[in-house]
Parts: C-alpha cells; sequence; structure tokens
C-alpha cells in the first residue's frame, strides 16, 4: 500500500473499515460488560460500571500517548526520508520502552488502591462492591489493555490495519460471548464480566504479536539515540489524543460525583449508560483520526499537501455521517438503549429519556472535535492539539459541570457537554481552516520549519 502515490479514496476507506472494527470492538467491550452486568445487577450494576469507567480511560489513553504520538513520527520519517527504517525504529523501540514504564505504574496503582481509586471516582455502598468484584480479574490483564493500544497504532503505520481489527475483532467476541457464560451461566455477576474482558484482552495481543512473523513487518527493536528526548516527543507528539481518554475519565469521576450529590442513583445510572454511549460516539470519531492520520503524516512528511486536503475531504464527510446518525438515536429512541443496558425500574423509565436527549444534543459536534486532534497531530501541530483536547476535556467542560447545577439548577448539567463542544467546535474550524491553507505552499524542503516543537 503506497501513501504517496496510490488513490487516497481507496486507500482511506480500507484504513477506514479497518480502523472502525477495531474501534467499534473496542467499545463493544465496555457496552457489553455494562449490558451483561446492569441486567444481572439491575441499576445498582449500571451504575458500578459508571464508576470503572475512569479506570478504563486511565488504562487506554496512555496506549494511544505511546501508540499515537510514536507512530506520527514513525510515518513522518519514512514520507520525508523514502522508508529510514533504522531511525523510525528508533521511535518503535521508545514507545515499547515508554509502555513498559507506563505499565509497571498504572499496574502498581490499580493492584495496591484500587478501593481508593473506585471512592474517588463516586463508588459507594453496594456500587462499590460490584465495583471492586469487576475490577479484581482485570487486575492480570493490565499490561494487555495498554499495549494493545499502542501495538495497533503501529500496526495501522506498518500497513497492516487488518492484523490490528482482526486481534480486536478475536477477542471481542470473546468477550461477548464470555461475558454471558461467565455472568449468567457460572453465575458470577460482575466477576464475570471482568474475566471475559481481561481473557479477551489477552487474545487480543497474542494475535496482535503474530504480525512481528510476517514478512510485510518492518517494524524492529532497535538501540534508539536520545532516548529520553525521543520519548518526549513522542509525549508531545501523542499528548492531545491521551488526554481525549484521560479526560473522558476526569469528566465521568465530575459527573459521577455531581450526579450523587444532585440527582441520586438513579441518575447515575443513566448516565452510566450515556458514558457507552459517548465512548461508542467517541470511537467512531477514533477510527476516523486513525484512519486519515498515518495517510497524513506520510504525504506531510514528503511535503504533498493537495492529497492532504484530499483525505482531509472524506474524513469531513465522515465525521459527520457519525455526528447525525448518533444525535438522531439519542433523541429518537432514548429507552431503547436503557432496555439493552439495564433491567429498569420505573422510575428509571421516566427520568432517562430527558437526559438522553439533553446530552445527546453534544453528539453532533463531537466527532469533528475528537477527529481534530489526530488532524493537528498529524500536521504537527501539537499546540492546536493540546487546545482542543484540554478545553473540552477538562477547562470548559469542567466549569460548566459545577455551575450548571449550582446555579441553574441540578438537571442543566446534562447541557455541560453540548455548550463545551459547541464553543470548541468554533476554535477547531477556525485552526483547520487557517492549517489546512497553509498546505498550498508546502513541499518536502520547508515541512521541518512548519513544525511548532521543532520535532525531528
Amino acid at each position: 500500500m503506497d501513501f504517496l502515490n496510490e488513490k487516497i479514496k481507496k486507500i482511506y476507506f480500507k484504513y477506514l473499515a479497518a480502523a472502525f472494527g477495531s474501534a467499534l470492538i473496542t467499545a463493544i467491550y465496555s457496552i457489553v460488560d455494562m449490558a451483561m452486568v446492569g441486567q444481572y445487577h439491575g441499576p445498582e450494576g449500571s451504575a458500578a460500571l459508571a464508576v470503572v469507567a475512569p479506570i478504563w480511560n486511565i488504562i487506554y489513553s496512555f496506549g494511544l500517548l505511546m501508540g499515537i504520538g510514536g507512530s506520527v513520527l514513525f510515518s513522518i520519517i519514512r514520507g520525508k526520508s523514502e522508508g529510514d527504517q533504522k531511525k523510525s525504529n528508533e521511535y518503535f523501540t521508545a514507545s515499547v520502552i515508554g509502555s513498559l514504564i507506563l505499565t509497571a505504574i498504572i499496574w502498581l496503582v490499580i493492584v495496591f488502591f484500587d478501593e481508593k481509586l473506585l471512592l474517588i471516582f463516586g463508588a459507594k455502598d453496594n456500587t462499590l462492591v460490584l465495583a471492586k468484584e469487576y475490577v479484581a480479574p482485570i487486575k492480570f490483564a493490565i499490561p494487555c489493555f495498554l499495549f494493545n493500544q499502542m501495538l495497533a497504532a503501529y500496526l495501522r503505520n506498518d500497513k497492516n490495519p487488518a492484523l490490528a481489527t482482526g486481534a480486536v475483532l478475536t477477542g471481542g467476541i470473546f468477550n461477548i460471548f464470555g461475558d454471558y457464560f461467565f455472568v449468567f451461566t457460572c453465575d458470577m455477576g460482575a466477576y464475570g464480566a471482568g474475566l471475559a474482558t481481561a481473557i479477551g484482552s489477552a487474545i487480543s495481543f497474542v494475535v496482535m504479536m503474530s504480525h512481528f512473523f510476517q514478512k510485510k513487518n518492518s517494524l524492529h527493536l532497535v538501540r534508539p539515540t536520545h532516548l529520553f528526548k525521543k520519548l518526549k516527543e513522542i509525549f508531545v507528539t501523542g499528548f492531545s489524543t491521551f488526554f481525549i481518554d484521560v479526560a473522558m475519565g476526569i469528566l465521568t469521576i465530575l459527573f459521577n460525583r455531581q450526579i450523587m450529590k444532585y440527582l441520586g442513583t438513579n441518575a447515575l445510572a443513566v448516565y452510566g449508560i450515556i458514558v457507552n454511549i459517548s465512548t461508542f460516539v467517541q470511537c467512531c470519531a477514533y477510527s476516523v483520526g486513525q484512519a486519515a492520520q498515518p495517510i497524513i503524516s506520510t504525504n506531510f512528511g514528503a511535503g504533498k499537501g493537495k492529497r492532504i486536503r484530499e483525505t482531509l475531504k472524506y474524513a469531513l464527510g465522515t465525521t459527520a455521517f457519525f455526528s447525525v446518525l448518533w444525535t438522531v438515536l439519542s433523541l429518537a429512541v432514548p429507552n431503547m438503549f436503557i432496555r439493552i443496558f439495564m433491567a429498569p425500574t420505573q422510575e428509571v423509565l421516566q427520568i432517562a429519556p430527558a437526559i438522553f436527549r439533553y446530552y445527546g444534543i453534544s453528539f453532533l459536534l463531537l466527532p469533528l472535535n475528537i477527529f481534530s486532534t489526530y488532524y493537528f497531530q498529524a500536521l504537527m501541530q501539537p499546540k492546536a492539539a493540546f487546545v482542543v483536547s484540554v478545553s473540552r476535556g477538562l477547562i470548559i467542560s469542567g466549569i460548566f459541570i459545577y455551575l450548571l447545577p449550582s446555579i441553574v439548577g441540578a438537571d442543566f448539567i446534562w447541557f455541560a457537554m453540548p455548550v463545551t463542544e459547541m464553543i470548541v467546535a468554533v476554535y477547531v474550524i477556525k485552526e483547520m481552516v487557517k492549517y489546512t491553507k497553509q498546505l498550498k505552499n508546502e513541499n518536502s524542503s520547508d515541512v521541518d520549519c512548519k513544525c511548532e516543537n521543532g520535532l525531528l
């Protein structure tokens, strides 16, 4: 597959299919767990998994930090240097080393401080008990979750997106059937859902590792020069994608605490389902970014602005489709989602439609804002990507989550994200127009001077 000369439409949609399949199954992991545990334990089960959600965000975000950050630099080098494998593999090796360090830290924190974390995330009474049951088997598979994210990014940039998708599909399919078997057939409840997820992740990891035994593999461990400098470059490049997932965890914690303060357990159970739907929408946006990023990064390295603009056209069309689809579903059939994910009480069915419809408006702009961070990273504009991810993920959203219920009323907390996404989208459109216009004057000799942070 030739990123520099082959038809953009063919490459983009091939990568989109692979990235979407991978993102879809990643989302299904948490969605199936929520549905099974919600059906088995009722609203308290859904609330417990809403409490656990930030742990996933933390683990996945560090995998994306090393994977997206390193693979963007990996592809730019190969586009600029006509396949300089040794230099690009230094970034791959640095990503592996960084992932090992981060895995060790996260593993120790979750193994020894799981109860304290869950309490911080909003767990109380029986939701704490169920959350701990779910997390118990996951502790053993934490390295697999992080490395799966990192490896998938490199496999896509090493022109093997199908294997990345196949690996996640294999683990995801096991998780779906394993959830039912362990939760209901073996009567394990929340513990069984966690066990199925842990095994599924290990299966995905084994399948991804098969890439290194294929002839097409060009990823190799080499001795990296200036390791700490490369780790810093990877961190700067990948920070925005990393923070999107971290921010999802932070927002979930803020929402959990505010909902319990103002609205109670039933509202938290509904929000637990919204978190999963929002994760699904976010994964759709990831798939667009992950499909476009290798193409844009390689062509940016080669100075081919026309091909980047063509890729952007297809990416924006795809984000528009996902935006409309998920907004319409959230407004039209909110209680369908409730019945899928739990055995609801009458009170839950009464409050859920309004909550879904208020929050669901945010899905109209969420895919665009998420995709923009991949676009800015691929063009080596980490400052713009940073502003988007931190503004929507913490600063603007956090302000509205705290202020709206206390000033306007408890139910207005659900408008925090729609207002945030609208404000951020104004900045995104402005910056995308600016940087896309600059591409027409670029060539391979001035790519380096366009990099804000002097990387490479």
